[in-house]
């Protein structure tokens, strides 16, 4: 991992879930850092703790990537690298409104390397999808690794896809390293329980609040829980190594909705069953993805159990932790 610089880092989308964490990461090591974001989905409250830790390092520019703005803040601060992590997160979104899918998530990414060609950036790294990208496989073909195919099944992991071929392209272009970091099914504390907020927080917060919970479908598709400190380190890890390369960042480990719901259920005290709706259009039924080449090429491995993740997040929910896990 590479020791502090003295240009400043880019983090697009640090007021979000997975961003702030990852600016706090960066933080404590010593960088200075630029966050970009609209606010639409991120908070600045999840920036709460690192500004007042860091007043002198930490900078908010409040701007949505499709936006000609983006191309004068990094003119203004010259950042040495870029994490580009905003994006239009929901599958379900994606299917409904295509358009608006595509525009942020292709749109804003080309604006994203664009910028980083014109400004110097020395490098890019990438969020794509761990999930969305690689589209349904037979069970006996999991877990999934950089090399699968797809075809994908929904907007958003064709809108991902493309986002890393203008990646490419532009770091052939312009010259800059890159690296994308493909993570699994992402959960931590800060992650927002409204919209598409994951299942783990979703579930988390109606339990608390005596809610019933709803699976879609009846609960036998699997998925790969990562935890947000450990898909935090494969970013670190992927800036100064993996150039030209995807690294999935997952456990590939596989865990049912319905076990979720029962561990949830357990370590939340909430004693419903759960409810079932129909499936999601545009939903993989099992996705697990292998970590083996993150551990080849950047030293990196998932640390957290799903047992000592879950814990963690409720007790955030609960108010009994302050989110901070650097």
């Amino acid at each position: 991992m590479p020791s502090a610089t003295t240009a400043p880092v880019l983090v697009t989308g640090g007021a979000g879930f997975i961003g702030s964490h990852l600016v706090d990461r960066l933080l404590a090591e010593g960088n200075r850092v630029v966050v970009v974001d609209d606010l639409s989905t991120g908070h600045r409250d999840n920036l709460a703790a690192a500004t007042a830790a860091h007043p002198d390092a930490l900078v908010f520019e409040q701007v949505d990537i499709c936006s000609p703005e983006l191309t004068d803040v990094v003119a203004r601060h010259q950042p040495s690298v870029i994490f580009h992590l905003a994006a239009q997160m929901s599958v379900a979104v994606s299917v409904d409104d295509p358009v608006a899918d595509a525009v942020t998530n292709v749109v804003g990414t080309v604006r994203v390397l664009a910028a980083a060609g014109l400004h110097g950036v020395a490098k890019v790294v990438f969020t794509s999808s761990g999930g969305a990208i690689y589209g349904e496989v037979p069970r006996e073909q999991l877990p999934l690794t950089e090399e699968h195919g797809g075809p994908g099944l929904s907007p958003y992991g064709a809108a991902k896809r493309a986002g890393e071929e203008y990646v490419r392209t532009f770091a052939t272009l312009h010259g800059f390293a890159w690296s994308a970091v493909a993570p699994a099914n992402v959960y931590g504390p800060r992650q927002d329980p409204a919209g598409e907020g994951g299942v783990i927080a979703r579930f988390t917060q109606r339990m608390l609040d005596g809610e019933p919970c709803v699976i879609n479908g009846d609960g036998s598709q699997t998925r790969d829980f990562v935890y947000v400190a450990d898909v935090v380190d494969a970013f670190v890890r992927a800036w100064s190594e993996g150039d030209g390369e995807r690294f999935n960042a997952g456990t590939g480990r596989a865990t049912s909705v319905n076990d979720l719901f029962d561990a949830l259920a357990a370590a939340t005290g909430h004693d419903g069953p759960a409810e079932h709706g129909p499936a999601r259009l545009g939903d993989v039924m099992h996705n697990v993805i292998s970590p083996a080449k993150a551990a080849r090429q950047l030293g990196w491995e998932p640390r957290t159990s799903l047992a000592d993740g879950l814990a963690t997040t409720v007790a955030w929910a609960r108010g009994e932790h302050d989110g901070t896990l650097v």
